[in-house]
């Protein structure tokens, strides 16, 4: 009997261009111990941890992952706690990942710093001096992982010092993987595994969370089959609307249909938001999905919009 060979990415669904950079700097790595400092761009909940931490367990040293340090840089508050609370205590002379996650959040005299300690030259080394601090950067030794999802945020300079890689939102089909994936006891019926996809917004990490939700109702159930019927008496225990619409969103797309046009001042006065707040937290969505545009008049439902909101009021509990 032969077995599946596991791959530097077997637990990764999708994202087959990044795999690919990332697998050709993994071959790199183990000609010359060397990797670039490597920066993953993407939506929140597209993987961008699960993608970094699977490339640094493939960085060996003496037949062992090199130890991963899993920085959020919102936690750093300047240069002076970056040394004296991350570089120094784990770092200096030591084999190691350094993964800083959301580093858009970096303070600007951190990132300044990062310049000297990533600048790429032939000999793979740098020297970084802070007050009575000195430390070889040994791109050997250390190794070094970005994630943000504010790529415009981050300081440009520091951004050409790393290889960008992109990661993807998620499609239905990778998204229904991923719940299977996460819930392997469980045996979907009736390609219900497409109505679950559909409300995940895209996101690895919803999926996940689905994946739970669906295993506690049926664990609840004393079954190990899932088909529509659960599907719809789970969405209506846990408020599931089509698409995944929020309930904001709900209530922008009935002042719209209710208006038809809408200036932005006004739609937030009659939610009772900021208009930051519909901006971010009701629009944005519904323009990725065409339910709604913005022309002179101002905010309008799409046909697709109306469409929808006829369906959510015919057979949904609002």
């Amino acid at each position: 009997m032969t077995t599946k060979k596991s791959t530097p990415f077997s637990s990764v669904v999708g994202q087959n261009a990044a795999k690919k950079r990332l697998n050709f700097f993994l071959r790199s790595y183990r000609n010359d111990g060397i990797v670039p400092h490597v920066m993953l761009v993407a939506p929140k909940g597209a993987g961008k941890t699960l993608m970094a931490k699977s490339f640094a367990r493939n960085l060996l040293f003496d037949g062992k992952p090199k130890p991963l340090l899993e920085i959020n840089c919102a936690s750093i508050k300047n240069i002076t706690s970056f040394v004296n609370d991350i570089i120094a205590p784990y770092c200096v002379d030591e084999n190691i990942t350094l993964f800083m996650d959301e580093c858009s959040e970096l303070p600007k005299d951190v990132s300044m710093s990062l310049l000297t300690m990533l600048n790429p030259n032939k000999d793979n080394m740098n020297i970084f001096n802070y007050k009575d601090f000195s430390w070889i950067v040994d791109f050997k030794k250390i190794t070094f992982l970005f994630a943000t999802t504010e790529a415009q945020d981050i300081f440009h300079a520091l951004m050409d010092r790393c290889e960008r890689i992109d990661l993807q939102e998620y499609t239905h089909e990778e998204l229904g993987a991923i719940v299977q994936m996460a819930a392997p006891d469980l045996t979907f019926k009736e390609d219900t595994i497409k109505d679950v996809a559909s409300v995940l917004r895209g996101s690895g990490r919803e999926a996940f969370k689905m994946a739970r939700k669906l295993s506690d109702y049926c664990k609840f159930k004393k079954k190990k089959t899932f088909n529509k019927r659960d599907w719809n008496n789970l969405s209506d225990l846990l408020d599931i609307l089509p698409l995944g619409i929020s309930r904001i969103e709900l209530q922008l797309m009935r002042i719209l249909l209710r208006e038809r046009f809408c200036r932005l001042t006004n739609l937030a006065a009659k939610m009772g938001l900021t208009r930051a707040c519909v901006q971010r937290d009701g629009e944005i969505f519904l323009q990725k999905n065409s339910l709604m545009e913005i022309d002179p008049k101002g905010r309008t439902l799409t046909k697709e919009g109306r469409e929808l909101l006829v369906n959510i009021n015919k057979n949904y509990e609002v």
